[in-house]
């Protein structure tokens, strides 16, 4: 994607290394880029370094005594691997939490109120869009005066990005959004991110391991493998590929198989050549 316009380009993430603990290195030279308006999925397997690649661009990774080492991050063409997690919030980046990170204690509703921490534009304006996050998740609206820790895993999930919605970003970070979540509610949650994406404008950086269904909505696409991109392309490029077919959708040319089943080093090496 490099030959975009840097000016459509809302996120570039250039050549950066993560590590953890002052020796685990984690990432090694990952870059990627997000247009701006766009849906781009980054992919692997569990481990491949997809949460690790979101929290360094959230600023997340002093948490868990990580950071960024070398390369850049800018959002808006501003580098921003410097700034607190709340700092970029209010520039308007915002991370999804993998694994539906909710106030159990508190309601649907509170826990929305809860992302609207930084803004300073007054109550109409957070109650209009506390009606706007209802209009694309009814389901939280039915459920509003519910604890969270006592809903669905996916009305958990619905929350989680509502609350980031009313931050009002620019972008939003998604960090395994079908994880645990019945196929039919999936598709749902993907079908409510297109919408968003499509008339908000909101963009979106979405780290996933079902390959298949992140495909099929994300304009581009970048495969991580050991902390290292190995392929990119379009959404539909990739799953065209001959490779992301027989080793993440299942469907090569010798019938159904997984990319488990194949050797780490035949893999690499038909990828890298």
């Amino acid at each position: 994607m490099s030959n975009e316009n840097q000016d459509d380009i809302i996120l570039d993430v250039n050549n950066i290394e993560v590590i953890y603990d002052h020796v685990i290195l984690v990432l090694k030279g990952v870059s990627l880029q997000v247009p701006k308006g766009g849906i781009v999925a980054l992919l692997g397997a569990n481990g491949a370094g997809k949460t690790t690649t979101l929290k360094a661009i959230s600023n997340l990774l002093h948490a868990e005594r990580g950071e960024v080492t070398k390369g850049a991050i800018l959002f808006e063409n501003n580098e921003v691997q410097s700034l607190s997690p709340n700092e970029l919030v209010r520039r308007g980046c915002i991370q999804v939490m993998e694994g539906r990170h909710c106030f159990g204690h508190l309601t649907i509703e509170e826990n929305l109120l809860t992302g609207a921490f930084t803004r300073k534009d007054g109550k109409a304006a957070i109650r209009q869009d506390m009606d706007m996050v209802y209009r694309y998740f009814p389901r939280l609206l039915e459920r509003k005066s519910s604890q969270a820790g006592y809903t669905s895993g996916g009305e958990q999930q619905m929350c989680a990005i509502g609350r980031a919605l009313m931050s009002r970003p620019k972008m939003i970070l998604l960090d395994e959004p079908s994880m645990g979540l019945a196929p039919q509610l999936v598709e749902e949650i993907f079908d409510i991110v297109k919408r968003l994406n499509q008339e908000t404008g909101v963009s979106f950086l979405l780290a996933e391991q079902n390959t298949n269904i992140a495909l099929r909505y994300a304009t581009y696409g970048y495969i991580l493998e050991s902390g290292r991109v190995v392929l990119d392309g379009t959404g539909d490029e990739l799953r065209d590929n001959a490779d992301v077919k027989e080793f993440y959708l299942g469907t090569g040319g010798e019938g159904r198989r997984s990319f488990r089943d194949v050797k780490h080093y035949k893999r690499r090496k038909r990828w890298l050549a």
